[in-house]
């Protein structure tokens, strides 16, 4: 039966592909946006103060929230820092607060990040896994707990963690890609830090499927099978633009121009996706070779 789905972020990466991907699939969607509305699929919100009618969300039957200032956008001065840490809370907190108000059972499939667990070296990492420290990590458990008021209204909720996005359009690639044309997409550091990948199609229909399952509450991997280790990456995408992968950005210089952010390049996060593929959910790209396949089929 087709849904009625809002969501938030619905110009980004991820909310872009996925309000085309549940629009073809018959879903009817509603774009949360900060500006006056322009078309009829829009309605206005003001996550920074806190504000959204309730009744703006009648007759919706989930919400993906995605809305937050990027991570990989900018340096991480302290100012930055809080911009990350308030746009989650305070966008978060608007949309709990406003269905635990509806009284409708909405779903809220409110977005998170594998970054909470830390750097962990080879630890194979679960949702059950203990939760790790550092800025992301305070950033992810203020956000995910900023969606109490719709738990506590008793609505379904699910924060998928996301990992490393592999797209044909922004995140990461579209960084490594211009480098590895160049023949000098090397490891990052010493290239054995994990990397818990997915690609866009499998995050848009991971999402899909969150919104469509919500007997999976809490929170939920959205990343591979399995990860791989940064250097395999950079290896695999060397081996199918047929260019070496051999010289390394060591890690002062990466830390040098990504300032904090590089801390989430560096690390290690041996992720899984437990409770996704126990739920039934089957991956596209199960493999980064598939992956990386597909990425540079659709920019060809």
């Amino acid at each position: 039966m087709p849904q009625r789905v809002a969501i938030t972020g619905s110009t980004g990466l991820i909310g872009s592909a996925l309000s085309a991907f549940l629009r073809q699939r018959g879903d009817e969607v509603v774009r949360l946006v900060r500006r006056a509305p322009e078309h009829p699929d829009e309605v206005r919100w003001d996550p920074a103060a806190r504000l959204l009618d309730p009744q703006a969300l009648a007759g919706v039957t989930a919400v993906v929230h995605l809305a937050g200032a990027g991570v990989g956008d900018h340096r991480w001065t302290p100012s930055y820092q809080q911009q990350i840490l308030g746009s989650r809370v305070d966008g978060t907190t608007t949309i709990a607060t406003a269905l635990a108000q509806l009284g409708e059972p909405v779903r809220l499939v409110s977005g998170s990040a594998v970054g909470v667990y830390g750097d962990r070296g080879d630890e194979v990492l679960t949702e059950d896994s203990h939760l790790g420290h550092g800025f992301l990590s305070e950033v992810v458990r203020a956000w995910e707990a900023a969606a109490d008021p719709a738990r506590e209204a008793g609505l379904s909720v699910v924060h998928p963690r996301t990992g490393i996005v592999l797209s044909p359009e922004g995140g990461a690639l579209s960084r490594m890609l211009p480098l590895a044309r160049l023949g000098i997409n090397g490891p990052l550091g010493n290239g054995r830090q994990w990397w818990p990948w997915i690609s866009l199609r499998d995050t848009v229909a991971g999402l899909a499927h969150l919104v469509d399952h919500p007997d999976v509450e809490g929170p939920v991997n959205l990343v591979a099978p399995t990860p791989d280790r940064q250097i395999d990456l950079a290896r695999e995408l060397g081996r199918q633009i047929h260019r070496p992968a051999i010289f390394p950005a060591p890690a002062f210089g990466i830390k040098l121009v990504l300032g904090g952010f590089s801390d989430e390049i560096l690390t290690s996060k041996r992720v899984i996706a437990q409770r996704l593929t126990a739920s039934g959910f089957v991956h596209r790209d199960p493999d980064v070779a598939s992956a990386l396949r597909w990425v540079l089929a659709q920019r060809s």
